[in-house]
């Protein structure tokens, strides 16, 4: 089950991880996640050893090996409360499809997604360690999407994903109400496009920094073509919203009055609709193609069930209503994945994760980097807009990965540096004038979420 391309690169990339320096392993690293088909694997022990999934392996494996007995933390800024809120969240999911499913089957498939999953994560906090690691893989990125695009666009015009030549489901792309839809490498275009969409903001971040102007640049019309090619309402949202958060950089300082504002609308809307005001998602369609309705059919049907999934979710969403196997919406798929324990923090590690950039945009406040912590909460606003219309599946879930290890360590940093200044201007006890000058700066950690992995059928276990 492994094409002899596939087979060649996954054997340089290996020997790469091994010996490239660790600010350079990133690049083999998402070069495989992102240019090889997800079903690409090797079957041993009962096991189907994905090769992302031997590819993480590996870089856990090298790095297991250099920080042995380290006395520092592998991570930037430690081990934080982001990591313990996707830690709690992906095991009980992992827990909750085993108690569903009591099968030997089930608990290879959970060990399978804990690999996936926690080692992608958790690699890739280890590989973005700094500012310059993360404006690396930016550039890998912005590469990765010029290539991606130009597949798609080859799909449109020639009616064949080339992707399909070394082991992709689908050789022939979708078309839905006559409208092509690009996938490139990824297992639905709907990821596909999400992947092009929520890269916008951290390609203007690459921009910003004044170093890669060209490859930014090149990102740009790389997510561009992505979000275009993929035909669906989903990606185009998430577009916008990047867009819209950067736009509001101006009125930075009152976001908690946007926040209520928002609060405050729904209840509005609540009042005056004649149905629940997540129906307006029913009416979001911008491609032609588009099954809102069934997007907002998915979360009313979560509300009026939770008794059924609260505890260790479910596995029977699908008796709910028509179509509600297809589960595209990440909170809801988190939800039946994993009951309200993997919800929560799920949705504790967005806000923890908000708090966080809140915290290291005020204590850069004036500098260059606090766009940094600005664009970043812009990406992260993408994702959550995206989550409304689709479960990260596939590959695409590394992208989320990425961003919460970049903003792990580039807010750990602008903290530290914070703390040092500030100590180094006052008098006395350096943590009593910084616990007395400064806003609770880098006292506390977010919480974050992971993908839904919990599926037999998303993971190819």
């Amino acid at each position: 089950m492994l094409n002899p391309i596939v087979l060649v690169a996954l054997l340089i990339a290996i020997v790469l991880i091994f010996v490239l320096p660790r600010k350079h392993v990133i690049v083999p690293v998402l070069l495989i996640s992102f240019l090889v088909p997800l079903g690409q694997s090797v079957y041993a022990v009962g096991v189907h050893w994905l090769v992302i999934r031997i590819i993480i392996l590996a870089g856990l494996a090298r790095f297991a090996a250099t920080y042995l007995g380290a006395k520092k933390s592998l991570f930037a800024g430690g081990f934080n409360n982001i990591d313990k809120a996707f830690l709690i969240c992906v095991v009980a999911q992992a827990i909750a499809t085993a108690l569903l499913y009591m099968d030997s089957q089930a608990l290879i498939n959970q060990f399978g997604m804990l690999i996936d999953v926690l080692g992608a994560y958790f690699l890739l906090r280890v590989l973005i360690q700094d500012e310059a690691d993360a404006y690396r893989t930016l550039k890998c990125l912005a590469l990765l999407t010029v290539i991606l695009g130009i597949c798609m666009v080859r799909e449109q015009v020639a009616l064949q994903n080339i992707f399909g030549q070394i082991g992709l489901n689908r050789t022939i792309p979708e078309i839905r109400e006559g409208k092509i839809r690009s996938q490139a490498v990824f297992q639905h275009s709907l990821t596909a496009g999400t992947f092009g969409a929520t890269l916008l903001p951290l390609f203007f971040l690459l921009w910003k920094n004044g170093k890669a102007k060209l490859m930014a640049a090149a990102g740009v019309l790389g997510c561009t073509i992505m979000t275009i090619c993929s035909n669906s309402s989903t990606p185009l949202l998430a577009y916008v919203a990047g867009i819209v958060g950067m736009l509001l950089w101006p009125i930075r300082k009152k976001m908690k009055a946007v926040r209520w504002g928002i609060v405050i609308g729904l209840l509005a809307l609540q009042m005056v609709m004649k149905a629940p005001f997540w129906f307006i998602i029913a009416h979001i369609d911008l491609t032609g193609g588009s099954s809102g309705y069934h997007r907002a059919e998915l979360v009313d049907q979560f509300i009026w069930h939770f008794r059924d999934w609260w505890m260790i979710g479910t596995k029977d969403a699908g008796t709910w209503a028509y179509d509600l196997w297809d589960q595209q919406n990440q909170y809801v798929s988190v939800g039946e994945g994993g009951g309200l324990i993997a919800l929560v923090f799920f949705i504790a590690m967005i806000s923890r994760s908000y708090a966080k950039i809140g915290v290291a945009r005020r204590a850069a406040e004036g500098l260059k980097k606090e766009w940094l912590m600005w664009l970043l909460g812009a990406a992260v606003f993408s994702n959550l807009v995206a989550f409304f219309g689709v479960n990260y599946f596939d590959q695409v879930k590394m992208i989320w990965f990425a961003l919460l290890a970049m903003i792990c360590a580039t807010t750990a940093s602008t903290i530290q540096a914070q703390r040092l200044k500030i100590a180094s201007t006052q008098t006395g006890s350096p943590d009593r004038q910084f616990s007395a000058s400064v806003e609770d700066v880098g006292s506390e950690e977010p919480v974050l979420q992971t993908p839904d992995y919990n599926s037999t059928r998303n993971l190819g276990v």
